[in-house]
């Protein structure tokens, strides 16, 4: 059984919840994107801690964490990093951009443009940077989490569907309920600082956790017949009718390792059906460009995820 994906799962969920309320779903999602070795691109109206929440992450799985805030002027070079040359020396040195990291945040990466958004393809891709010829590799845990806002769109640029497919989940994050909403304010009101998480005393997980549980998850058991599921689901969206574009060969790829993951999580060492159902909606959401007769009718993406999923045979 995944034993160290059930220890790092209890670890995580414990020492997040100190700075996080609730969202419990959204959080086990951002572990998932960690276990699975993706990047995730979050969709949430502006505070609901998409920030606090990759910074606590950091945190407590000993990995390096950078920000940056996209704006209409942000160029690839402050990304990525330059290279500077020196008068004293005669020779160039690499200066690195915040990319050179463990968890990248970039914030509201809808209002950098189709130039600067481009820049981050090869990194989600190869997880290397190309500057002036040279490669140069970046972290084995590289992770991208994007972030947008779904209610403003002035001032912003679409993102391509190149960069949409290299995402491995959308996750979307909601408002708390209630009860959250006045325990949030409770703990504000005793004290709580989110730009001071050293006062929460966070406890790190082993050096070689995360490491340990991606095995596991890449060990889980796959039969055949889901093979074939998997495909049946991707290969059915290329020819639904309120569909322009459909899933692509990386969606099969991204939504067998989501499920697998999900298995892990789940302490099983095997595939099933409920897995891939389970990892569906945020793995295709935002692979699907609907028809534009579909749009105006108001269908979405997630409806056409369940709907695809209630035409293709579960295998048994």
């Amino acid at each position: 059984m995944p034993e160290h994906v059930a220890r790092l799962t209890a670890h995580v969920r414990a020492e997040v919840s100190k700075a996080i309320v609730g969202q419990q779903e959204v959080m086990d999602q951002l572990l998932l994107v960690l276990l699975c070795g993706g990047h995730a691109l979050v969709e949430g109206v502006p505070g609901l801690a998409k920030t606090l929440a990759v910074k606590t992450f950091s945190r407590v799985l000993r990995l390096g964490f950078q920000r940056v805030q996209c704006t209409p002027d942000l160029m690839p070079a402050d990304i990525l990093g330059t290279n500077v040359f020196h008068a004293g020396t005669g020779e160039f040195t690499l200066r690195r951009g915040p990319i050179f990291t463990d968890l990248l945040l970039v914030d509201e990466i809808n209002r950098t443009p189709p130039r600067t958004q481009s820049a981050l393809l090869e990194a989600m891709e190869e997880r290397q940077v190309t500057l002036d010829g040279t490669r140069y590799p970046l972290s084995s845990f590289f992770t991208l989490f994007a972030t947008q806002n779904p209610i403003e769109f002035e001032g912003t640029y679409p993102l391509p569907e190149a960069q949409l497919d290299r995402f491995l989940m959308k996750i979307r994050i909601g408002y708390p309920n209630a009860d959250q909403e006045a325990q949030i304010l409770e703990h504000y009101n005793a004290g709580f600082d989110a730009r001071d998480l050293d006062r929460l005393n966070l406890v790190p997980v082993e050096p070689d956790a995360l490491s340990a549980a991606r095995s596991e998850v890449a060990a889980v058991r796959v039969e055949p017949a889901l093979f074939r599921y998997v495909t049946s689901i991707v290969r059915r969206s290329r020819d639904w009718p309120s569909l322009t574009l459909g899933a692509s060969p990386r969606a099969a790829v991204c939504l067998l390792a989501v499920a697998r993951g999900i298995a892990a999580a789940n302490d099983r060492d095997y595939l099933i059906p409920d897995d891939v159902k389970q990892a569906a909606l945020p793995v295709l959401r935002h692979r699907f460009l609907l028809r534009p007769e579909a749009d105006l009718e108001g269908l979405t993406a997630d409806q056409v995820v369940s709907d695809l999923l209630l035409a293709v045979e579960v295998p048994k």
